[in-house]
């Protein structure tokens, strides 16, 4: 093949690049090919897709530890700053050490190069490679001061353990001002969780419901398979990680090196194992279900399982409306012991939520449609009265119908829907952010022993969004409704307004 086309291939194809001409230290101190893992060749190929389609890559990687990805980053930066002319690419730390170690990878990759492809280096320190024939400069930094990295335009951006770094709110907003808004850029953000509130959590929660730019991905721990362990003789697995198991379809090895992490580096703490090594994405943030309500195993069991809906259960569906804030309309479809898909819509007005509601409802033909009457769910629940669907008007602040247990209906709802986790079998949709709506809220009692849910505004105040999925499955306990068999049926009203 011609030199030409040689390069033209490499500039296109970095896996290929990386297995042939990249190298690092593995785990065990051995220069090897950079050989992508399954979780660098996950957050490649999700990369990619971005790129195909926007353009330009703006992500977040959520992972646990030692998986590869800085490594991975690192010498995608590289591949694109010394094949690439007039390129920067900046890496923002967070601490010196891991700017050292970053800066000493990128070095590693440079004087590993064979001579052919590696491009001649200016005045270079120890922070950066200066690319002078390219014209391109490959810099590192730590985020301690808010002004690290704004002196020159960006093009690759990677922010390393971004929910660790200092001045966090005031570095991220610093990216519109060093990455230019042009196709072919690229913004990498990765770390494991470091609890909830800070910025990295609240990207995280923003991207895993599809707003703004970035698009999250998620690398769990039990994808390298460093991670097991040979099974002892005569070990048994305690009933909680039986369940772990067989929620993420783990092996006894996997289980074996599991509880021997938690046991000697986290001193028998699983939040802590949960942070640093996640399974999922409301594991990682751990430290924000510590105190909910609708406790996250159950929810986890519930998601794992795969069951069909009685046809003589009553068909209920729980609206919950919102309109041009921050948070989601929502709308769940429960028919006895199953959850369908939840529905999720944003900045959309009443008429359009009655709309959407009067569509599905066509299509399911519910018993109920129990609306949450507070703020515009009230315009919502009149005008699909009006029309002649069966709704049920809900006002989450009255007064409980079991009072003794109950200070309000909320508290009601979200009691029933306890209550039927509790009784498994039952089944959710899988989906991460009704997991994570699920686990928002935290709960007390009064001092006449009855439940209090966490307000909304409490929980923005800790850095947690509207629980508006889970509000929405929660609705379809609020009223008790008949088997199927007793229920008059109802012709589809016509929604459609002139």
């Amino acid at each position: 093949m011609p030199a030409i086309d040689v390069l033209r291939e490499l500039r296109r194809n970095y896996p290929l690049y990386a297995s042939q001409y990249l190298r690092i230290k593995d785990k065990d101190g051995k220069i090897v090919p950079l050989a992508l893992n399954r979780a660098q060749q996950y957050v490649h190929e999700q990369i990619e897709n971005q790129l195909r389609e926007t353009g330009r890559v703006r992500v977040l990687v959520l992972k646990g530890r030692q998986q590869g990805i800085s490594t991975y980053t690192e010498g995608r930066l590289y591949w694109r700053t010394t094949l690439n002319g007039g390129k920067t690419a900046f890496i923002l730390t967070h601490e010196d050490k891991a700017t050292t170690n970053i800066f000493g990878m990128a070095k590693n990759y440079h004087d590993n190069l064979p001579p052919a492809l590696r491009p001649h280096t200016g005045a270079s320190n120890a922070n950066e490679l200066v690319f002078d024939r390219l014209k391109s400069r490959y810099a590192v930094g730590t985020a301690r001061t808010t002004g690290t990295g704004r002196s020159f335009t960006v093009h690759y951006f990677h922010g390393s353990e971004a929910a660790f770094w200092l001045n966090a709110k005031d570095h991220l907003a610093g990216l519109g001002q060093t990455v230019p808004d042009l196709p072919g850029t690229e913004i990498i953000i990765e770390s494991t969780a470091n609890g909830i509130g800070n910025m990295f959590h609240t990207m995280t929660m923003q991207a895993m419901r599809g707003e703004g730019d970035y698009r999250l991905i998620f690398v769990p721990w039990y994808w390298q398979p460093e991670y097991t362990r040979e099974v002892p003789e005569g070990w048994s697995m305690t009933e909680e990680e039986l369940e772990y198991k067989a929620i993420y379809d783990l092996t006894d090895g996997q289980m074996v090196w599991r509880r021997a992490k938690v046991e000697t580096d986290f001193q028998g703490d699983s939040g802590l194992f949960d942070q640093e090594y996640p399974a999922s994405i409301a594991l990682a943030f751990r430290s924000s279900t510590l105190g909910s309500y609708l406790e996250l195993p159950l929810i986890e069991k519930a998601m794992s399982t795969d069951i069909q809906p009685d046809e003589q259960a009553p068909k209920i569906m729980g609206v919950d409306p919102a309109e041009y804030g921050e948070d989601a309309s929502a709308i769940a479809c429960r028919q006895g012991r199953v959850v369908l898909p939840i529905d999720r819509y944003r900045k959309k007005g009443t008429m359009e939520i009655v709309g959407l509601t009067a569509i599905k409802a066509d299509a399911w033909k519910p018993d109920a449609i129990n609306v949450d009457c507070t703020g515009i769910g009230s315009g919502v629940a009149d005008r699909l009265l009006e029309l002649g669907y069966p709704v049920n008007r809900v006002h989450n602040g009255e007064r409980a119908v079991e009072e003794a247990l109950y200070i309000r209906r909320k508290e009601e709802m979200y009691g029933a829907f306890k209550k039927w986790l509790e009784d498994s079998p039952c089944s959710l949709p899988n989906d991460e952010v009704l997991k994570t709506d699920m686990v928002g809220p935290t709960y007390s009692y009064d001092s006449s022993r009855r439940l209090v849910m966490e307000s909304k505004e409490k929980m923005k105040a800790r850095g947690i969004p509207s629980p508006d999925s889970a509000d929405a499955v929660a609705l379809t306990f609020a009223v008790r409704i008949a088997a199927r068999k007793q229920q008059p049926r109802r012709a589809p009203a016509n929604w459609r307004v002139a």
